[in-house]
């Protein structure tokens, strides 16, 4: 098959791109940009573009499929040369499930967790040699890629994300794989750039439920009250498994979890991991994988990447970086590094990147995400909140968001960074979570201080 790629750069596309060429598809591509790791990926591939930017020549009659990247804007030179010459346009969830429409799709869906549960999953998967298709949010220990097809495999697993498909399909990317089996693991508003409303955000998942196979099943976290409301009132022929965080305990600095052969050591940690673990247990049940085998499994997942990730380690002090951005995933992961270490002093540190994160209506989201940290600092950027045309942001907004009166609030990388190394960080841990790098932190002299 001879496919290209608008804006194939981004981290799910280039993925899907290697996947493709893996199986001996024929795939070019173009962006007007394109980052690490996605430029190392492509170019030892060979599927780098000869050079940034669009042109309509690039298009030809021999070209199969197209795949629009959510980058692509709608009057991409690329993309309306490809309408003119009738070549098929594709969003790439619409053409995920075009690959994977006779296989058995599983979808895990949720504002928070998603990555980790299929993460989980397909570990469990590996290790008991079951192969299957799949598409994930982040790198996995053991995993080429992000993105694998194979014609001979009867399931796919799907991260099933809710933002947007691309620039002329606006619907949640998760509407559009309809799953025999699927997965919420907890609803909380984000993206309102898209979903302007609480109600408009939670619809979607609503939705989601709707495009169940008929005599399909949904596996739901029930301590979420929104996804218990949500399943609740589906009236879709499902079946619906309820699931809650299972027993464990925390000894000395390591997570227990009881199992019916006993308490069993895990490298994950905190409540909310415990309680992913348990969503991805029943997945893999349903997929013909028994409890006995997901606990040897799951006790040697070490986390996806970004997630809860180890940055550096001494005898008294540990920290962390986490992809966590939203309110929920803040509050969710600082109380589980302060939960593993509770004698020890945390201090949290957040920044605020994203469009939602930076906008004022939803800063009173954050109320509370840190109280579980001993210290507390936000960093966020001017400039991004200039670039992305929102209102100015002032610090005292932030506090009376975070509702923390010793708050610890920046807008300069360099006094960031600054606060951050005259820390005594022999003595406390270090938590780090973010969906961007606090305007340049420098990793490396981090971890020179353990």
């Amino acid at each position: 098959m001879r496919v290209h790629f608008i804006a194939i750069g981004g981290s799910a596309m280039h993925n899907l791109a290697l996947a493709l060429h893996h199986q001996g598809d024929q795939v070019t591509g173009s962006d007007d940009e394109i980052f690490e790791p996605s430029y190392s990926r492509l170019q030892a591939a060979g599927l780098l573009p000869d050079s940034f930017g669009w042109d309509a020549a690039r298009i030809t009659p021999d070209i199969e499929a197209i795949i629009l990247g959510m980058h692509a804007k709608g009057d991409n030179p690329e993309l309306l040369r490809a309408k003119e010459l009738g070549i098929p346009i594709f969003s790439y969830p619409e053409f995920l499930y075009q690959q994977s429409k006779y296989k058995t799709r599983v979808v895990i869906g949720g504002s928070h967790g998603k990555t980790s549960i299929t993460s989980m999953i397909l570990h469990v998967l590996d290790y008991v040699e079951k192969d299957v298709d799949y598409m994930v949010g982040a790198q996995l220990e053991g995993f080429d890629r992000m993105v694998s097809l194979n014609p001979a495999n009867d399931f796919m697993v799907l991260e099933g994300d809710e933002y947007l498909s691309s620039a002329l399909d606006l619907r949640p990317k998760f509407h559009l794989y309809k799953p025999n089996i699927a997965l919420l693991s907890g609803i909380a508003w984000d993206h309102i750039n898209v979903f302007p409303t609480f109600e408009n955000y939670v619809e979607q998942f609503a939705i989601f439920l709707e495009q169940i196979t008929p005599g399909g099943a949904i596996v739901y976290n029930e301590e979420d009250e929104q996804v218990k409301a949500v399943v609740e009132a589906c009236t879709q022929p499902i079946k619906k498994y309820p699931y809650r965080t299972p027993d464990y305990e925390v000894e000395d600095g390591e997570t227990l979890l009881h199992t019916p052969d006993g308490p069993m050591p895990l490298q994950i940690f905190g409540k909310h991991n415990l309680s992913n673990l348990e969503g991805a247990r029943w997945i893999c049940q349903l997929m013909g994988v028994d409890a006995e085998d997901f606990y040897e499994a799951i006790s040697t997942f070490k986390g996806a990447s970004k997630r809860l990730e180890l940055v550096a380690k001494s005898k008294s002090a540990v920290a962390y970086k986490d992809f966590a951005h939203s309110p929920s995933k803040v509050e969710a992961t600082t109380k589980a590094l302060k939960g593993q270490y509770p004698d020890r002093t945390l201090l949290a540190c957040v920044e605020l990147h994203t469009y939602s994160s930076l906008t004022p209506e939803f800063l009173a989201q954050y109320k509370g995400a840190l109280d579980a940290a001993d210290e507390a600092a936000v960093f966020y950027s001017p400039h991004a909140v200039e670039i992305k045309k929102l209102a100015p942001v002032s610090a005292a907004q932030i506090e009376a968001a975070f509702q923390r009166s010793d708050l610890k609030i920046f807008t300069d990388p360099e006094d960031f960074q600054e606060f951050l190394f005259g820390q005594d960080l022999s003595a406390k841990n270090l938590l780090l979570m973010s969906s961007g790098n606090y305007g340049g932190l420098d990793f490396e002299r981090l971890k020179s201080l353990y």
